[in-house]
């Protein structure tokens, strides 16, 4: 039986059906299903070492993510290779946090989304995913997304003074024990609802956490690697973190691959803290320091910055004239639309409806927020995407938008 096949954007499967990925695998294609340069290396890497240990590539590994380091944040300079995942960067991160602060607690926002794990679960502003797992705890709290279009206090971004930044001096004090380690969060929340913060939310809430003595992690899981236009997705948005996750798109094709970048007198574990079995494997390496080439070109992010004008204008302009959709949110390739019912109210269902029937009847893979739990559909094509296959994606997803719509 033949398997299925991805080349760019498209996926051809077993019965030779063609689809068109609107989303780039989970989030962790950037450079698409094929692209030439990660292809080779790791071609390359496989006939040398598919394995090797830890302890045989730490210096391979400092010296792949040099050059990420040097498009890093201020203050950002040491690195910890040893995860696969965004699950385990973000427990690594965590870690770090905890045994530097000598504090337990970790805060995030409603609706985040920051692994599958039972610590990073736990960790998660997505109840849910905790229902049947009673383990599943780390200590900590949760506090109010910015989320605008649906304002937890009700406010308008004109005059709401960023309540919801200013109101985590309220959370630490009564919702805290007052050990917080570190506040954990994405530069856009992406499975909450490609949720993006308003202008000035994270320089208060990087003063906020530094009266508190409280480390801020940047889970750029899903926004790093060239995603909002530039290396790292923080300094898009104004964050200032202390350290910052990676995976999914540092294979650049989808080779497991994760990493955790601080400041280096955050570089305080030990390798029997924190350590797996294939984490900095050479295969990973080489995939990653092929992505890294790519997506550090000053040439390359110019286009992705201008292609997301694109993306996001077209998407603008078709949802003004759909009735289900109420907001369309996004930066650089990284867009939502919110499905809404006549009254406003989020529309889970109708947004279930638009990503079968894309996938059904237009040959289009989109992905729903909160995994199929949330309202919002995202769109968030390969880096490498061309004009036509943006302008291909918007025609398909407004078909299936329309078909919905009119169903409605």
């Amino acid at each position: 039986m033949l398997e299925p096949r991805g080349r760019g954007l498209t996926v051809e499967l077993a019965d030779g059906t063609v689809l068109l990925d609107a989303v780039s695998g989970t989030f962790n294609l950037p450079l698409g299903y094929s692209h030439p340069d990660v292809v080779m290396a790791v071609q390359r890497q496989m006939g040398e070492a598919a394995h090797l240990s830890s302890e045989f590539t730490k210096e391979r590994a400092r010296d792949v993510l040099i050059p990420l380091l040097e498009h890093a944040p201020e203050g950002i300079s040491s690195a910890w290779v040893r995860d696969l995942t965004g699950s385990t960067a973000n427990e690594c991160a965590i870690r770090i946090a905890q045994k530097f602060t000598g504090k337990s607690e970790v805060a995030s926002l409603f609706l985040s989304h920051h692994g599958q794990t039972l610590a990073t679960t736990g960790v998660s502003g997505n109840a849910f995913r905790r229902s049947f797992f009673p383990a599943s705890h780390t200590a900590g709290m949760k506090f109010p997304a910015p989320y605008c279009h649906r304002c937890f206090y009700g406010q308008s971004p004109k005059n709401c003074g960023l309540l919801c930044a200013e109101r985590l001096d309220d959370f630490i004090t009564f919702a805290s024990t007052g050990s917080v380690a570190a506040v954990i969060v994405e530069p856009v929340l992406g499975n909450g609802g490609n949720i993006v913060p308003p202008p000035g939310y994270f320089e208060r809430l990087r003063e906020i956490c530094g009266d508190h003595g409280i480390l801020i992690i940047a889970d750029e899981v899903q926004t790093g690697l060239g995603r909002l236009g530039d290396v790292f997705g923080s300094p898009v948005v104004g964050l200032r973190p202390d350290i910052i996750t990676l995976a999914k798109g540092l294979g650049g094709t989808g080779v497991p691959m994760g990493a955790v970048l601080m400041r280096e007198e955050l570089d305080v574990l030990e390798p029997y803290d924190h350590s797996f079995t294939s984490g900095a494997s050479p295969l990973g390496l080489a995939a990653a320091e092929a992505t890294i080439g790519v997506v550090t070109e000053e040439e390359f992010l110019v286009d992705v910055r201008r292609k997301g004008e694109l993306l996001g204008g077209q998407l603008r302009e078709l949802a003004a004239g759909c009735e289900i959709v109420s907001d369309v949110r996004g930066l650089g390739m990284m867009w939502g639309l919110e499905i809404s019912d006549r009254q406003g109210n989020p529309d889970v269902e109708a947004t279930r409806a638009v990503i079968s029937t894309a996938r059904e009847e237009e040959s289009l893979i989109l992905r729903p927020s909160r995994y199929g739990f949330g309202n919002t559909v995202k769109v968030r094509p390969a880096l490498i995407a061309s004009e036509n296959e943006i302008g291909e994606i918007v025609d398909r997803l407004g078909s299936a938008l329309r078909k919905v719509g009119a169903a409605r």
